[in-house]
């Protein structure tokens, strides 16, 4: 912190008075006196000098005044950043999610903070080995978008605000040659691929229980042959001809392989959510507020594009 002296020496520099000092800085014109021998004494130098029945500043307050006068310049800019700090407008804002949901909503997102709130820094990690919810509870993240799983805390958990953002469906991902290639403008019911072998794709933890659940909505036991994480393995193996999957409308299908996305159609549809997740009693807090209405934006471009 400055030295609230050397307020006081520009003040009595501006006003030329003791007097209109004290006024000034609502202080008695004994402790304005005070303060400015206590000034004086440890800079080791004469401050002021007799000029009739008020005193001037000498040479060397002149000097210091002019050093004080750029402190507190500098002093006021670091209070207006610092502003921006108690604003939620700066500092940094950490994201955790899972793949699909990187692509989709916090990276759009991210970009539009990065516009509004140049001097937030956002930081991104998909944290694939973490429980995002214990990185939430350990402060690693400010704010997780995941897929609630059976054993993830309850929507009503008193240590986490959730909101869902998106709701992605599902396609069937089959060779070029196969049957239901020819059905990717109308779609097929996902009960007609009963007698179909599937490659059980993506995170085990999501991906694969909502395979089993959707099959079971529709009749059926998956017949499982394989299974991949990497959507870009995923892609191989159907290809190949090794089986067919469910794979989420946002995942990548590399170029390269003769491969055919062919949407569900009949309910009920097999769909993934994602829900946004902060700590309970951060969400009003403007980084993290302003961070849930740009993915909420985000997720809305993307429902516009039909997912």
């Amino acid at each position: 912190m400055i030295d609230p002296r050397l307020q006081t020496l520009r003040v009595l520099h501006e006003l030329g008075a003791v007097t209109a000092t004290a006024e000034a800085l609502h202080l008695t014109t004994s402790t304005v006196s005070q303060q400015l021998r206590q000034l004086s004494a440890r800079l080791g130098l004469g401050l002021l000098e007799p000029a009739g029945r008020n005193v001037r500043l000498t040479p060397a307050a002149l000097a210091l005044v002019e050093h004080a006068d750029a402190l507190f310049l500098r002093w006021e800019e670091a209070r207006a950043d610092l502003a921006e700090y108690a604003d939620g407008v700066a500092g940094r804002l950490r994201i955790t999610g899972v793949a699909t949901a990187i692509t989709a909503v916090i990276t759009p997102a991210a970009a539009r903070l990065r516009e509004e709130l140049p001097r937030l820094a956002v930081e991104i990690g998909e944290d694939p080995d973490e429980n995002r919810f214990e990185l939430l509870l350990s402060g690693r993240a400010d704010l997780a978008v995941v897929i609630p799983a059976p054993d993830g805390p309850p929507h009503d958990d008193a240590r986490f605000v959730q909101r869902p953002v998106l709701a992605e469906p599902q396609d069937l991902l089959v060779p070029a040659g196969h049957r239901f290639a020819r059905c990717a403008r109308q779609g097929v019911a996902l009960a007609e691929a009963g007698g179909e072998s599937w490659i059980r794709a993506g995170d085990p933890a999501d991906q694969h229980q909502l395979l089993l659940t959707a099959c079971a909505r529709a009749g059926f036991t998956p017949r499982v042959r394989h299974h991949a994480v990497d959507w870009y393995a995923v892609a191989a193996l159907v290809a190949h001809g090794f089986g067919i999957a469910l794979v989420p409308r946002l995942a990548p299908v590399p170029e390269p392989y003769p491969l055919v996305r062919v949407p569900l159609r009949g309910e009920p549809l097999p769909v993934r959510r994602f829900v946004a997740a902060v700590r309970r009693g951060t969400e009003e807090q403007p980084p993290i507020a302003r961070a849930m209405a740009a993915l909420c934006a985000a997720a809305g471009d993307r429902e516009v594009q039909g997912v």
